[in-house]
Protein backbone atom coordinates (compact mmCIF):
# COMPACT_ATOMS: atom_id res chain seq x y z
CA UNK A 1 0.00 0.00 0.00
CA UNK A 2 2.73 2.59 1.20
CA UNK A 3 4.63 1.75 -2.25
CA UNK A 4 1.48 2.11 -4.30
CA UNK A 5 0.83 6.02 -2.52
CA UNK A 6 4.53 6.84 -3.21
CA UNK A 7 4.07 5.55 -6.58
CA UNK A 8 1.00 7.51 -7.00
CA UNK A 9 2.53 10.41 -5.71
CA UNK A 10 5.54 10.57 -7.95
CA UNK A 11 3.61 9.84 -11.25
CA UNK A 12 1.38 12.69 -10.23
CA UNK A 13 3.66 15.68 -9.74
CA UNK A 14 5.73 13.63 -12.80
CA UNK A 15 2.77 14.63 -15.00
CA UNK A 16 2.12 17.93 -13.43
CA UNK A 17 5.85 18.78 -14.16
CA UNK A 18 5.40 17.60 -17.58
CA UNK A 19 2.56 19.95 -17.68
CA UNK A 20 3.78 22.89 -17.06
CA UNK A 21 6.68 22.43 -19.23
CA UNK A 22 4.37 22.08 -22.16
CA UNK A 23 2.12 25.15 -20.74
CA UNK A 24 5.33 27.41 -20.77
CA UNK A 25 6.85 26.33 -24.12
CA UNK A 26 3.04 27.70 -25.34
CA UNK A 27 3.29 30.82 -23.98
CA UNK A 28 7.45 31.74 -24.71
CA UNK A 29 7.91 30.00 -27.86
CA UNK A 30 4.48 30.99 -29.24
CA UNK A 31 1.90 33.71 -27.23
CA UNK A 32 4.49 35.83 -25.77
CA UNK A 33 6.95 36.70 -28.55
CA UNK A 34 4.13 37.64 -30.58
CA UNK A 35 2.05 39.43 -28.23
CA UNK A 36 -0.66 36.85 -28.17
CA UNK A 37 -3.14 36.22 -25.26
CA UNK A 38 -5.24 33.38 -23.94
CA UNK A 39 -7.91 33.67 -21.41
CA UNK A 40 -8.20 33.60 -18.04
CA UNK A 41 -5.81 33.99 -15.53
CA UNK A 42 -2.83 33.41 -17.83
CA UNK A 43 -5.05 36.07 -20.49
CA UNK A 44 -4.87 38.81 -17.72
CA UNK A 45 -1.02 38.35 -16.63
CA UNK A 46 -0.43 38.52 -20.53
CA UNK A 47 -2.26 41.56 -21.16
CA UNK A 48 -0.91 43.31 -17.95
CA UNK A 49 2.55 42.91 -19.83
CA UNK A 50 1.28 43.79 -22.99
CA UNK A 51 0.53 47.74 -21.63
CA UNK A 52 2.39 48.12 -18.60
CA UNK A 53 5.72 45.62 -18.83
CA UNK A 54 4.99 43.89 -15.64
CA UNK A 55 6.75 40.52 -14.86
CA UNK A 56 4.17 38.00 -16.66
CA UNK A 57 5.48 35.38 -13.62
CA UNK A 58 4.72 38.40 -11.04
CA UNK A 59 1.15 38.82 -11.96
CA UNK A 60 0.37 35.48 -12.76
CA UNK A 61 1.38 34.43 -8.98
CA UNK A 62 -1.00 38.00 -7.85
CA UNK A 63 -4.01 37.04 -10.29
CA UNK A 64 -4.17 33.72 -8.91
CA UNK A 65 -4.13 34.51 -5.59
CA UNK A 66 -7.68 35.19 -4.83
CA UNK A 67 -8.62 32.50 -6.81
CA UNK A 68 -6.34 30.04 -4.63
CA UNK A 69 -8.26 31.45 -1.77
CA UNK A 70 -11.79 30.72 -3.07
CA UNK A 71 -10.45 27.16 -3.97
CA UNK A 72 -9.36 27.00 -0.23
CA UNK A 73 -13.51 27.02 0.31
CA UNK A 74 -14.40 25.24 -2.65
CA UNK A 75 -12.80 22.71 -3.26
CA UNK A 76 -9.98 20.13 -1.50
CA UNK A 77 -6.91 21.14 0.52
CA UNK A 78 -4.72 18.81 -1.04
CA UNK A 79 -5.86 20.98 -4.76
CA UNK A 80 -4.90 24.13 -3.63
CA UNK A 81 -1.69 23.38 -2.24
CA UNK A 82 -0.59 21.35 -5.33
CA UNK A 83 -2.01 23.92 -7.53
CA UNK A 84 0.22 26.70 -5.35
CA UNK A 85 2.87 24.25 -5.87
CA UNK A 86 2.08 24.35 -9.45
CA UNK A 87 1.51 28.14 -10.30
CA UNK A 88 4.82 28.60 -8.55
CA UNK A 89 6.51 26.33 -11.09
CA UNK A 90 4.62 27.33 -13.67
CA UNK A 91 5.60 31.16 -12.75
CA UNK A 92 9.18 30.37 -13.02
CA UNK A 93 9.13 28.29 -15.64
CA UNK A 94 8.11 31.48 -17.85
CA UNK A 95 10.49 33.81 -16.26
CA UNK A 96 13.58 31.53 -16.56
CA UNK A 97 12.60 29.26 -19.17
CA UNK A 98 14.35 30.05 -23.07
CA UNK A 99 12.72 28.44 -25.95
CA UNK A 100 13.37 30.86 -28.34
CA UNK A 101 10.67 32.09 -30.95
CA UNK A 102 9.34 29.11 -33.17
CA UNK A 103 7.21 30.94 -35.78
CA UNK A 104 6.28 34.28 -36.85
CA UNK A 105 3.04 33.28 -38.51
CA UNK A 106 -0.16 34.06 -36.70
CA UNK A 107 -2.02 31.66 -37.66
CA UNK A 108 0.13 28.48 -36.52
CA UNK A 109 0.85 30.98 -33.04
CA UNK A 110 -2.60 30.30 -32.39
CA UNK A 111 -2.84 26.84 -33.15
CA UNK A 112 0.26 25.75 -31.74
CA UNK A 113 0.57 27.40 -28.83
CA UNK A 114 -2.87 27.19 -27.90
CA UNK A 115 -2.30 22.90 -28.43
CA UNK A 116 0.64 22.75 -25.95
CA UNK A 117 -1.02 25.34 -23.65
CA UNK A 118 -4.13 23.36 -23.35
CA UNK A 119 -2.33 20.09 -23.72
CA UNK A 120 -0.39 21.08 -20.30
CA UNK A 121 -3.36 22.80 -18.84
CA UNK A 122 -5.23 19.35 -19.16
CA UNK A 123 -2.35 17.35 -18.03
CA UNK A 124 -2.29 19.46 -15.13
CA UNK A 125 -5.99 19.13 -14.14
CA UNK A 126 -6.40 15.23 -14.59
CA UNK A 127 -3.57 15.25 -11.85
CA UNK A 128 -6.02 17.16 -9.53
CA UNK A 129 -3.59 20.78 -9.96
CA UNK A 130 -4.79 24.05 -11.38
CA UNK A 131 -2.34 25.72 -13.42
CA UNK A 132 -5.64 28.65 -14.31
CA UNK A 133 -7.75 30.04 -11.49
CA UNK A 134 -10.65 30.85 -13.22
CA UNK A 135 -12.14 27.49 -13.52
CA UNK A 136 -12.02 27.99 -9.54
CA UNK A 137 -14.55 31.30 -9.67
CA UNK A 138 -16.59 29.04 -11.95
CA UNK A 139 -17.19 26.62 -9.44
CA UNK A 140 -17.39 29.18 -6.52
CA UNK A 141 -20.08 30.97 -8.61
CA UNK A 142 -22.22 27.67 -9.49
CA UNK A 143 -21.87 26.97 -5.36
CA UNK A 144 -23.24 30.65 -4.39
CA UNK A 145 -25.09 31.48 -7.11
CA UNK A 146 -25.84 28.40 -9.52
CA UNK A 147 -24.69 29.82 -12.33
CA UNK A 148 -23.02 27.77 -15.28
CA UNK A 149 -18.76 26.94 -14.45
CA UNK A 150 -19.12 27.20 -18.52
CA UNK A 151 -20.85 30.37 -18.87
CA UNK A 152 -18.61 32.15 -15.79
CA UNK A 153 -15.67 31.31 -17.45
CA UNK A 154 -16.80 32.37 -21.51
CA UNK A 155 -17.90 35.28 -19.25
CA UNK A 156 -14.99 36.35 -18.00
CA UNK A 157 -12.89 35.57 -21.11
CA UNK A 158 -15.69 37.38 -23.00
CA UNK A 159 -14.82 40.87 -20.79
CA UNK A 160 -10.82 39.76 -21.29
CA UNK A 161 -11.10 39.89 -25.26
CA UNK A 162 -13.40 42.88 -25.23
CA UNK A 163 -10.93 45.26 -22.85
CA UNK A 164 -7.93 43.50 -25.40
CA UNK A 165 -9.87 44.61 -28.76
CA UNK A 166 -9.75 48.40 -27.67
CA UNK A 167 -6.41 48.54 -25.70
CA UNK A 168 -4.62 46.95 -27.86
CA UNK A 169 -5.65 45.50 -31.04
CA UNK A 170 -9.09 44.33 -32.64
CA UNK A 171 -6.87 41.63 -34.54
CA UNK A 172 -4.68 40.55 -31.31
CA UNK A 173 -8.40 39.90 -29.65
CA UNK A 174 -9.28 37.71 -32.90
CA UNK A 175 -5.90 35.87 -32.86
CA UNK A 176 -6.46 35.20 -29.17
CA UNK A 177 -10.18 34.27 -29.09
CA UNK A 178 -8.63 31.34 -31.68
CA UNK A 179 -5.85 30.60 -29.07
CA UNK A 180 -8.41 30.46 -26.53
CA UNK A 181 -10.54 28.12 -28.36
CA UNK A 182 -7.74 25.70 -29.12
CA UNK A 183 -6.78 25.57 -25.67
CA UNK A 184 -10.13 24.76 -24.47
CA UNK A 185 -10.55 22.46 -26.76
CA UNK A 186 -7.07 20.78 -26.35
CA UNK A 187 -7.78 20.86 -22.53
CA UNK A 188 -11.05 18.98 -22.91
CA UNK A 189 -9.52 16.32 -25.07
CA UNK A 190 -6.80 15.52 -22.72
CA UNK A 191 -8.94 15.46 -19.95
CA UNK A 192 -11.75 13.01 -21.07
CA UNK A 193 -9.26 11.29 -23.29
CA UNK A 194 -9.41 11.17 -27.20
CA UNK A 195 -11.78 8.28 -27.38
CA UNK A 196 -15.46 9.19 -27.65
CA UNK A 197 -17.73 6.54 -26.09
CA UNK A 198 -21.66 6.92 -26.33
CA UNK A 199 -24.39 4.14 -24.13
CA UNK A 200 -26.56 2.23 -25.87
CA UNK A 201 -29.35 0.85 -23.67
CA UNK A 202 -31.89 -1.60 -25.93
CA UNK A 203 -35.00 -3.12 -25.56
CA UNK A 204 -36.45 -6.12 -27.59
CA UNK A 205 -38.43 -9.07 -27.07
CA UNK A 206 -35.36 -10.35 -29.20
CA UNK A 207 -32.75 -9.84 -26.50
CA UNK A 208 -31.06 -12.64 -26.31
CA UNK A 209 -29.99 -12.80 -30.23
CA UNK A 210 -29.49 -8.98 -29.99
CA UNK A 211 -27.36 -9.74 -27.18
CA UNK A 212 -25.13 -12.30 -28.88
CA UNK A 213 -24.84 -10.30 -31.76
CA UNK A 214 -23.62 -7.10 -30.33
CA UNK A 215 -20.73 -9.96 -28.23
CA UNK A 216 -19.91 -11.52 -31.57
CA UNK A 217 -20.06 -8.90 -33.81
CA UNK A 218 -18.92 -5.87 -31.90
CA UNK A 219 -16.90 -7.86 -29.68
CA UNK A 220 -17.73 -5.51 -26.30
CA UNK A 221 -18.89 -6.11 -22.89
CA UNK A 222 -22.22 -5.64 -21.80
CA UNK A 223 -24.95 -5.86 -19.31
CA UNK A 224 -28.49 -7.18 -19.08
CA UNK A 225 -31.31 -6.52 -16.03
CA UNK A 226 -34.63 -7.45 -15.88
CA UNK A 227 -37.14 -5.84 -16.84
CA UNK A 228 -41.20 -5.79 -17.74
CA UNK A 229 -43.39 -4.15 -19.92
CA UNK A 230 -46.98 -4.20 -21.10
CA UNK A 231 -48.42 -1.27 -18.94
CA UNK A 232 -49.23 0.74 -21.39
CA UNK A 233 -52.82 0.21 -23.53
CA UNK A 234 -51.93 -4.15 -24.02
CA UNK A 235 -51.97 -4.33 -20.28
CA UNK A 236 -50.68 -7.51 -20.80
CA UNK A 237 -47.35 -7.52 -18.67
CA UNK A 238 -44.01 -9.71 -20.15
CA UNK A 239 -40.71 -9.75 -18.26
CA UNK A 240 -37.57 -9.40 -20.34
CA UNK A 241 -34.00 -8.81 -20.40
CA UNK A 242 -33.04 -5.11 -21.19
CA UNK A 243 -29.49 -4.70 -22.49
CA UNK A 244 -27.26 -1.26 -21.61
CA UNK A 245 -23.84 -1.66 -22.98
CA UNK A 246 -20.94 1.10 -24.33
CA UNK A 247 -19.27 1.95 -27.46
CA UNK A 248 -16.78 3.77 -29.46
CA UNK A 249 -18.94 6.05 -31.06
CA UNK A 250 -17.43 5.48 -34.05
CA UNK A 251 -19.18 1.66 -34.05
CA UNK A 252 -22.73 3.29 -33.33
CA UNK A 253 -24.06 2.52 -37.47
CA UNK A 254 -22.48 -1.02 -37.17
CA UNK A 255 -24.73 -0.95 -33.90
CA UNK A 256 -27.93 0.19 -35.23
CA UNK A 257 -27.46 -2.44 -38.46
CA UNK A 258 -26.68 -5.19 -36.13
CA UNK A 259 -29.76 -4.34 -33.80
CA UNK A 260 -32.31 -3.49 -37.35
CA UNK A 261 -31.51 -6.93 -38.99
CA UNK A 262 -32.71 -8.74 -35.94
CA UNK A 263 -35.86 -6.61 -34.50
CA UNK A 264 -36.04 -3.71 -36.34
CA UNK A 265 -39.13 -1.99 -33.95
CA UNK A 266 -36.18 -2.46 -30.95
CA UNK A 267 -36.61 0.71 -28.57
CA UNK A 268 -33.06 2.17 -28.28
CA UNK A 269 -31.55 4.92 -25.75
CA UNK A 270 -28.52 6.50 -26.90
CA UNK A 271 -26.59 9.32 -24.24
CA UNK A 272 -22.97 10.34 -24.04
CA UNK A 273 -20.27 9.41 -21.49
CA UNK A 274 -17.82 11.56 -20.65
CA UNK A 275 -15.91 9.07 -18.68
CA UNK A 276 -15.33 5.06 -18.46
CA UNK A 277 -13.01 3.31 -16.09
CA UNK A 278 -12.88 -0.84 -15.28
CA UNK A 279 -14.64 -3.00 -16.92
CA UNK A 280 -13.78 -4.95 -20.41
CA UNK A 281 -14.88 -2.09 -22.59
CA UNK A 282 -11.39 -2.14 -24.17
CA UNK A 283 -11.12 -5.77 -24.68
CA UNK A 284 -12.64 -7.04 -28.06
CA UNK A 285 -13.80 -9.89 -29.22
CA UNK A 286 -11.58 -12.58 -31.21
CA UNK A 287 -13.84 -13.54 -33.39
CA UNK A 288 -12.55 -16.66 -34.80
CA UNK A 289 -11.83 -17.96 -31.69
CA UNK A 290 -15.52 -17.05 -30.25
CA UNK A 291 -14.16 -15.89 -26.92
CA UNK A 292 -16.64 -14.62 -24.68
CA UNK A 293 -16.93 -11.48 -23.23
CA UNK A 294 -18.09 -10.69 -19.28
CA UNK A 295 -20.21 -7.64 -18.49
CA UNK A 296 -18.91 -4.09 -18.33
Amino acid sequence: MRHSKTYNFFSEFSQITFGIVLASIGLKAFLLPNGFLDGGVTGMALLVNNLFGINISLSLIIFSLPFLVLGYYTVSKRIVIKSILSILGFASLIHFGDYGTITDDNLLISIFGGLCLGAGIGIAIRNGSVLDGSEILGIYLNDKFGLSIGKVILMFNIILFSITAMVVSLEVALYSILTYIVTAKVTDLTIEGFEDFIGVTIVSNDYAKIKNAIMMELGVGLTTYKGSKGFGSTGAQQDFDIIHTIINRIDIKKMHRIIEDIDENAFIVEFDVNNVKGGVLRHYLDKKKGKTLGRI
